[in-house]
């Protein structure tokens, strides 16, 4: 699992039916070093009895800080204000997940949730938590009926039936757990603090408070290829491409598309088969592209030339993936990145480069290869994929499903790590 690119997240529950370890065993457990890869949680009876209850309604007090707006609309009252995020801990730590029955989804965990370990990570920085007001969305909240003291300028006590969280409760759990999770102490969030709605809604209104719920939660997601879009890498990889006469579409969008044009999800996926011999994360591994792969992408010595090359070859191979030729092989559906990266060696050989060197000097040479030599360089590498599968598999019938398998794994790799020699390049005086 290591070597297909996956990074292990353990998950320890420790169950009793008394007090949490002490210090001296957190003293043990912070020695072992295993770092934020593997989490640790405490479960008791109480626990138990918290989920038991869950149905309970929750009646509380929020202490809001600053100024608020408290309006009435259309029968109907709202309230807008900041909240710390202290308080939303201590709000939580109350009452638990018995304020998330209206929530679509219970918590989703820290570790291997990017949204969540950003949030942790935020609050854990003196100099970021500060800023996560900026950062967050903000917390949605229904209830039966608020009051709050209408003759005070700010810093509102509202006193609340019927609580609710019916958006951000990711956010809220996540609060909790990242403001308990030193014994020691909590992290410096005095200066923290979180944008709080408040809608007061009659009990007959279920089918609004669904509405509601629906609504906050469905709005078009925002991809983390939209987030990087407007990156300093990606805008001068739009210019240099357009030097070189392609179009780089680093914003989403439905326009038609020409064949010039080249998508930031393609640019990434046929880089990271092409020129970084990651073909089995290229496939499989999609969602990381503009996350946790997007510096091994995107580095800061790619360039425009080593992106169109790379599109160009992967193109072709998923050409041929989409419409396979009479007696294909059988691993063609799956190995289409394998195949570009093949393709890739093949072409650098000619030129007698290294990736490094394919440049806009490089690019008219290169592209005229690709036209040219595109389809032997494919052959080849359906040669090279299929003498490395019986290398691993010998001569014995490979099912469908351990052929797919085999594709998304790393040990097909190195059965084609030996790159063709480049030629020496002849100079003159």
């Amino acid at each position: 699992m290591i070597c297909d690119g996956n990074i292990p997240q353990v998950r320890v529950v420790l169950c009793n039916n008394g007090l949490k370890w002490t210090a001296t065993a957190q003293n043990l457990i912070d020695q072992a070093a295993f770092g934020k890869q593997v989490s640790w949680e405490y479960v008791n009876s109480d626990s138990l009895i918290g989920l038991m209850q869950s149905v309970k309604p929750v009646d509380d007090t929020l202490h809001l800080s600053g100024k608020s707006i408290v309006e009435e609309y259309d029968f109907r009252r709202v309230l807008v204000g900041r909240i710390s995020v202290t308080e939303i801990a201590a709000l939580f730590t109350r009452h638990g997940e018995r304020l998330l029955e209206r929530n679509i989804r219970r918590y989703l965990g820290l570790q291997g949730n990017r949204v969540n370990e950003a949030i942790s990570n935020t609050l854990g920085a003196a100099v970021e938590a500060p800023n996560f007001y900026f950062y967050n969305n903000g917390i949605t909240m229904v209830c039966r009926h608020f009051t709050h003291n209408a003759l005070q300028p700010n810093d509102f006590q509202v006193k609340v039936e019927g609580l609710q969280v019916i958006n951000g409760g990711q956010t809220c759990v996540t609060i909790q757990k990242a403001l308990a999770s030193a014994l020691g102490g909590q992290p410096n969030v005095d200066k923290s603090f979180v944008l709080v709605r408040i809608y007061e809604l009659p009990s007959e209104d279920e089918d609004l408070v669904r509405s509601i719920t629906y609504a906050t939660n469905s709005q078009n997601p925002v991809d983390l290829r939209d987030l990087r879009s407007n990156d300093l890498t990606q805008r001068q990889l739009e210019n240099a491409m357009g030097l070189l006469g392609y179009q780089y579409r680093r914003h989403r969008s439905d326009a038609s598309f020409q064949a010039t044009d080249i998508t930031t999800a393609t640019a990434a996926e046929a880089v990271l088969s092409v020129w970084r011999n990651r073909p089995h994360q290229a496939k499989f591994q999609s969602r990381e592209h503009f996350g946790k792969l997007y510096e091994v992408i995107f580095s800061p010595s790619l360039n425009g030339a080593q992106v169109v090359i790379a599109t160009l070859l992967f193109r072709l191979a998923e050409n041929r993936r989409k419409r396979p030729p009479a007696g294909a092989p059988t691993f063609l559906p799956y190995g289409a990145c394998f195949l570009a990266m093949l393709m890739g060696r093949h072409l650098l050989a000619d030129l007698g480069i290294q990736a490094d060197a394919l440049n806009h000097l490089k690019f008219a040479e290169a592209k005229q290869l690709v036209e040219q030599k595109g389809e032997a360089y494919f052959q080849k590498a359906v040669t090279e994929v299929d003498g490395a599968l019986k290398k691993l598999y010998g001569q014995q019938e490979i099912s469908l499903q351990r052929l797919a398998a085999t594709f998304r794994r790393g040990d097909l790799i190195q059965e084609l790590s030996t790159q063709p020699a480049a030629p020496q390049v002849q100079t003159t005086n």
